[in-house]
Order: structure tokens, then sequence, then C-alpha cells
């Protein structure tokens, strides 16, 4: 069972969206908040495996919800403060269509997807049990305008963390081109002739690695890298 938790500034939106969750027999909404300060508070109190939230919530900084809400729990208080407490909800944004360039501050930040707002409710239940999985959702259109974005951002003399590079594997850097071209677990499996749980334990060795908490982290970081070259 995927439990998720419902952002979102307006009634009637948090209504459909909690009515479509539930009507599923393997998702349930476990909570609704209206925003930022609740949406962390109730994340951390309910421990949800994903937050859907909407990409405007009104007089909130969503960037830095986002990046909030991934940040894994910690013990404070203890000797153990530091260390992590329990793992992060996965966020799937909800966004109107132009927002490419939040969309790519929001990956950085650590969302694990996104589609237009305006979506079909298969595509929003899709999604929801894709991205608590660990997977990345995103539409083919904003997929090409995020690699541009990677594109017009990049310089040669400002590739942040290059150096982690040389802590993957081989096989890791084939992976981690394969996520970035866009390529699922199974298809990854089947064309590197390895098996699908091989594949899990690589995606979370690279995320580990190059201090990724998203899959889709690890696809900008291959560009911003230099890994992956943006097709001209």
């Amino acid at each position: 069972m995927v439990s998720a938790l419902v952002v979102n500034d307006q009634y009637l939106h948090r209504l459909a969206l909690r009515m479509l969750l539930a009507a599923e027999p393997d998702l349930t909404v476990v909570g609704e908040a209206t925003d930022a300060q609740g949406a962390v508070r109730a994340s951390t109190e309910l421990r949800p495996d994903i937050v859907l939230m909407d990409s405007d919530l009104s007089g909130t900084d969503s960037i830095d919800t986002i990046r909030r809400l991934t940040q894994p729990p910690r013990v404070h208080g203890t000797a153990d403060s530091g260390r992590a407490a329990g793992h992060a909800p996965r966020v799937l944004v909800l966004t109107p269509a132009g927002q490419e360039r939040y969309a790519y501050a929001a990956l950085r930040a650590g969302a694990g997807g996104f589609l237009l707002n305006d979506a079909a409710p298969d595509e929003v239940t899709a999604a929801v049990r894709i991205v608590a999985a660990g997977d990345a959702v995103i539409t083919p259109g904003l997929t090409r305008e995020l690699i541009e974005a990677v594109r017009q951002q990049r310089s040669p003399r400002l590739r942040p963390h290059t150096s982690r590079l040389e802590t993957l594997t081989g096989r890791e850097r084939d992976v981690l081109v394969a996520v970035a071209s866009g390529w699922s677990n199974a298809e990854i499996a089947e064309r590197l002739s390895i098996a699908p749980t091989t594949v899990k334990t690589h995606v979370s060795n690279i995320l580990t690695k190059i201090g990724a908490r998203a899959r889709v982290q690890a696809v900008t970081y291959a560009y911003e890298s230099g890994l992956v070259q943006p097709a001209a």
C-alpha cells in the first residue's frame, strides 16, 4: 500500500486528489496540507511514501518546501543527532505548462517527478506509483526543456562535483548513462544483461556516491558533470 500526503491550497483540488487516490486499492491518503509549514509537519508526523504537491502554493517558496520534504528526518538531542532517522518521502509535483525553469530547480532540490496539472486521472495514479517506487516521471516535453536548461547553464569551468565521477565503477557509469537516457530499470537490466535487482543496487550506490536523493537528480548530474552530452 502506497501512502500519500496531498498538498494544495485549493480545497476542491485537495478533495479531487483525495477521492482519486482513495479509489485505488493500492493507494491511500494519510493526510492533507495547505501550505509549506503544514506539509513539512504532516510529512514528519505521518511519514507518507509520497507527497503529491502543487507547484504554486500561495505565499510559499515551493523549492525550499521540496528541499525540506526530501531531507531525511534526523534524531535530535542524542549522540546520533547527525544520523538519518528514516527515509524521506518522494515528491511528485503538479505544475502548469511553461514552468520548465522551475522544474529544473525543483529537480535539483529533490523532486522525484512532474506532471502537468491537467494530466488525466490514470496518469496521476500511475505517476504516484512510479515515483513512490523510486523511479522518475517527467513528461517528454519537459524532458527536452530540462536538457536545454542544462546545456545553457553548464560551462566547461563550472562542472559541479565532477570528482565524484571518479568514485563510480565502470558498470555504475553505464547505468548512470542509461538512467540519464530515460531507460527504466527493466530496460537497463535487459540491455546490460544484468538482473533487475542488480540495477536497483547500482542506482542506489550511484545516488549515494554523487550525493543525490532522487533518480532525477542523478539525471541532471549526468548532464552537468559532462558524462552525458545533450544532443546538438
